[in-house]
């Protein structure tokens, strides 16, 4: 019994609170949970449980000891940064198939009507949210759930926890991440976005040379049934451009660890 009371001293739980913020502020990032309807109370408990699997082997090191209620506090805001930032690596992709999904939506005519996405918890249109949810499916095909947790467990030994991190060394790979964000996703749309483009080229020879057609009737019709034929032909090529936009994801963790290692000691 003294065994179990010594395993849960106040230092081990401090490792759990703060790792589980870590944890949390990743998840909150990160639209893969939130394609799933969990209820909120099973997510804070899920970030908790792994927080606490994850605690278990560095319960010897001293890298959390006791901490007094200010500092906790101070490493507690810490970890949530930690969490956010890390997180960010991993929406940036998920905001590029966003982006691609918003560009056909333009261009088909979908940007009137309006759907929930439950990845982002708002109203968006039919392609961006499709797009969206099929991010998400294969990032889980790709085995990333499994990744990210080495990726957290990862974190610990680069960003130790309660100790001071660089934010403008951990920040400068996720800017470089966001500046290929808008040709990541132009990429995955590009070839839809042409098709549509000789569309409207198209119409416009046609109501050109025929003026009492109504295009904007003739139109719609028309660019809906080319674009969703384009995207059917062009979903066999999504998954090489799928492949670059989770590539960034391991570059941008892998620069943010390289950043932090002079700060953790390690070469």
């Amino acid at each position: 019994m003294s065994e179990l009371v010594s395993l849960f001293d106040n230092a081990w739980v401090h490792q759990v609170l703060l790792l589980s913020a870590r944890i949390s502020a990743l998840f909150l990032m990160t639209p893969v949970l939130y394609a799933i309807p969990l209820p909120a109370l099973v997510r804070a408990l899920l970030a908790i449980g792994l927080a606490a699997a994850l605690a278990l082997p560095f319960t010897a090191t001293p890298a959390t000891g006791f901490l007094p209620a200010g500092a906790l506090l101070q490493a507690f805001m810490q970890e949530v940064a930690i969490g956010a930032t890390l997180g960010l690596g991993i929406l940036m992709p998920f905001a590029g198939f966003a982006i691609a999904g918003r560009l056909i939506d333009v261009q088909v005519g979908f940007g009137i009507g309006q759907v929930f996405d439950p990845v982002t918890r708002t109203q968006v249109p039919v392609l961006t949210s499709v797009f969206t949810l099929f991010g998400v499916l294969l990032f889980l095909l790709a085995d990333g759930h499994h990744a990210l947790l080495r990726g957290i467990g990862y974190s610990l030994e680069r960003f130790p926890l309660g100790q001071p991190w660089s934010v403008q060394a951990a920040s400068g790979p996720v800017l470089k991440q966001a500046a290929a964000l808008f040709t990541l996703g132009f990429a995955l749309a590009a070839p839809i976005v042409l098709s549509l483009l000789l569309v409207e080229f198209a119409l416009g020879v046609i109501s050109r040379n025929l003026p009492q057609m109504n295009m904007f009737v003739l139109g719609i019709p028309v660019k809906i049934i080319a674009g969703l034929l384009a995207l059917s032909v062009w979903a066999t090529g999504l998954g090489g451009v799928a492949g670059r936009m989770y590539g960034e994801i391991y570059r941008t963790w892998t620069a943010m660890f390289e950043q932090a290692a002079p700060a953790g000691g390690r070469r």
